[in-house]
């Protein structure tokens, strides 16, 4: 089954690029002129020069916008393209949905010519987040059993350099971290419904943690415990950027 199908519906509302973001990953593209997006989903953070996305959600692929980069409906696992078919290849918060990630690695070094840029997480990082650590840690021992350790998929790129992406304090795109600074989102079910992390856990399973976070802000307390973020312009929550070179 692929996942975005049930809990993809709504991904386009909450899941708009970041700017910030993107430039970040456009750098990590440097000089490609084609960019193949693996994983693609909706079309988030596609360059203008992406020739071709690879997708295998019909739901997410009905929601990529009019103009977008032409999709093929496979999984990343085996993709039906010729070696070398561009000059980048990028995955983006992906690789932790692939069965084989050996098979994923292989076929994006397969039909990359020059570069692969992914964008993953730290899972020793990101657990140590507050709404994982202080609320939701059956969200965060459900992240364990898929998050791919960096150093591991580093390897499997052959010499990949790693970036701290920080999230930025008004994120507009609406990943599990986003809302460090707004705590108040993750009380919408319209924005936890575009974070696997919590979609997937489920919500019988995270609302006793999600009461206790709308009582701590209700009570003053959340912004007690944190005071030292609420100045902050960005924050590390575990966010990577794998650049490899081919």
């Amino acid at each position: 089954m692929v996942i975005y199908d049930s809990i993809g519906t709504t991904y386009s509302s909450t899941r708009r690029p970041d700017p910030r973001v993107a430039a970040r990953i456009n750098a990590a593209l440097g000089d490609a002129r084609t960019v193949i997006n693996v994983g693609a989903g909706t079309g988030s953070y596609e360059p203008p020069q992406t020739v071709l996305a690879i997708e295998p959600s019909p739901v997410m692929i009905e929601q990529r916008p009019v103009g977008a980069a032409p999709v093929l409906r496979a999984f990343a696992e085996n993709i039906p393209v010729e070696d070398n078919a561009a000059d980048a290849v990028m995955a983006l918060l992906t690789v932790h949905h692939w069965t084989d990630l050996e098979a994923g690695i292989a076929e994006l070094r397969r039909i990359a010519r020059q570069r692969i840029v992914i964008l993953t997480w730290d899972q020793t990082v990101t657990r140590e987040f507050w709404l994982l650590s202080d609320y939701l840690p059956e969200a965060a021992a459900f992240d364990d059993t898929r998050a791919v350790p960096v150093d591991r998929l580093a390897a499997l790129l052959g010499d990949a350099r790693v970036e701290v992406v920080p999230v930025p304090h008004d994120c507009v795109d609406g990943f599990g971290a986003a809302y460090w600074r707004r705590p108040e989102a993750y009380l919408d079910p319209a924005v936890r419904a575009g974070m696997s992390m919590l979609a997937q856990t489920g919500e019988e399973t995270i609302r006793p943690g999600l009461e206790r976070l709308a009582a701590d802000l209700a009570s003053g307390r959340w912004h007690d415990r944190h005071a030292d973020l609420l100045d902050l312009p960005e924050f590390d929550a575990g966010y990577r950027l794998l650049v490899a070179e081919l």
